[in-house]
């Protein structure tokens, strides 16, 4: 199907100009002031902000995880996803431990996602045993187009210690790619929840008690010495504070390769939620957790001084059933947070309306930054000729309220319950097929497994 988008404008990581855009073949063909193709079928989209299709580096779908598997599948999860404009999600395969092998990890996850997926998918590749095998694999990866990793600091059962965290920092950055860590200091965060045991407090307004900021901050401090130390570049997933953020800036002023990602539960939600009565302070549990008012504060300006190079959701669903598995010991309760259905409405309303950032900024937050670090660049993340048609048309006069009523979410319980919107995704097209019309699901399991390159990303 040949589409004409006409009298919309255009959003790019460096401008916004009114263009009409021809796409044909899953391709975008043509971009001019004023376009003309009696082949093609016109859609009107005047008054309206053409993005990039969104790009979600960090999703966790069908996820054991916590003595449960998480509330939305890749068949859910994407659909959510995909009626959020977001067109292409990342999500984390992973080994096992006990001898595991990366390829059984990659193939599991490939099962879990072929034929479900409404929007297109990769995966990055979780580490949790590092061994001569293991290290062998890693180009075996890269050959497969899995161009990017995790490693986790915390959780015994994805936990690398400091040994092997250099040793596989310095074989990824030996074959030009790099790793995703998330950043807590595992054993203090265990004596903190000894303590709050031994105290008898067991609630969830403890879960922000016991993974203080101080935490996460060393957690990075240490993870950059051996980045340094292993000539390594890395990525710091889901930054949620200023002291981590500050560890951050120190390493890049030192001449290293470090970049940043935070979420829209950092940006927006106070670890006041925790308090809530009746255990709704459950919905809230992640790690790490959310942080202060200040830590909000410093994390919107370092989106709009560019120190932060992507917004992703960290999106890991469970139902309020599932929660309740730690009704009687926060630490029993599933951490993880719905959000990829409307981190790019959120951030455009609380954002860009609110003048924290420029549509520009957004463009390169959701699409050009991801695209250009996971080696998707200029495939995707961008709207100019060649690249696949996947376009955002966002309708920045729709108003709504966000409610687990009327979420995509195969959960009963949203984190920004009651959050207006100041604008809403009316259509989006995913490789050239319009998948989303006037808010709804036009077709399904669109989505492909996409292969990356490596990171192209070079600080722009």
């Amino acid at each position: 199907m040949k589409y004409l988008l006409k009298y919309g404008t255009v959003v790019s990581a460096q401008k916004t100009e009114k263009l009409d855009v021809l796409i044909e073949n899953e391709k975008i063909i043509s971009i001019g002031a004023d376009i003309n193709d009696p082949d093609a079928e016109i859609i009107d989209v005047t008054g309206k902000l053409l993005f990039p299709g969104f790009i979600d580096g960090h999703t966790h779908f069908d996820l054991e995880v916590a003595g449960t598997v998480t509330a939305d599948d890749f068949e859910t999860g994407t659909r959510a996803a995909l009626l959020g404009g977001t067109t292409m999600v990342i999500d984390y395969a992973s080994q096992d431990r006990g001898g595991h092998t990366l390829q059984e990890g990659l193939d599991r996850w490939h099962q879990k996602a072929d034929g479900k997926c409404s929007c297109d998918y990769s995966f990055h590749m979780s580490v949790v045993e590092w061994n001569e095998e293991t290290e062998q694999e890693i180009q075996k990866m890269i050959d497969q187009g899995i161009t990017s990793f995790k490693l986790y600091m915390t959780y015994p059962a994805m936990i690398v210690n400091d040994r092997d965290l250099y040793k596989i920092l310095k074989k990824l950055g030996e074959c030009g790619c790099f790793a995703g860590v998330h950043c807590e200091n595992a054993g203090v965060i265990d004596a903190l929840i000894d303590e709050a045991h031994k105290e008898g407090r067991f609630g969830p307004e403890n879960h922000p008690l016991v993974r203080p900021d101080t935490m996460e901050a060393e957690a990075v401090h240490r993870l950059l010495v051996i980045a340094k130390e292993a000539d390594a570049p890395v990525m710091v997933v889901h930054l949620t504070n200023r002291k981590a953020y500050e560890e951050v800036i120190s390493a890049r002023k030192n001449g290293q390769e470090v970049y940043a990602e935070t979420c829209p539960q950092y940006l927006l939600l106070e670890d006041s939620v925790y308090s809530k009565p009746d255990f709704q302070g459950a919905v809230y549990v992640c790690a790490p957790p959310i942080r202060k008012k200040e830590d909000q504060d410093c994390l919107w300006k370092a989106l709009s001084d560019g120190d932060i190079q992507t917004v992703a959701t960290d999106q890991c669903s469970f139902t309020l059933e599932q929660k309740a598995l730690g009704k009687k010991d926060f630490t029993k309760i599933p951490g993880g947070l719905p959000g990829v259905q409307t981190r790019g409405t959120l951030l455009y309303t609380y954002g860009v309306e609110t003048g924290k950032i420029t549509k520009e900024q957004m463009c390169r937050l959701l699409c050009e930054n991801p695209a250009k670090l996971y080696g998707l660049y200029p495939r995707k993340g961008v709207i100019r000729e060649g690249s696949d048609a996947d376009i955002v048309v966002l309708d920045s006069e729709a108003r709504s309220v966000i409610s687990a009523k009327t979420h995509a979410y195969n959960t009963d319980n949203n984190p920004f319950e009651g959050f207006e919107l100041h604008c809403g995704i009316d259509k989006v097209f995913l490789r050239g097929n319009l998948a989303v019309e006037d808010g709804r699901l036009a077709k399904e399991k669109l989505g492909i497994f996409v292969p990356r390159e490596k990171s192209s990303y070079h600080g722009e």
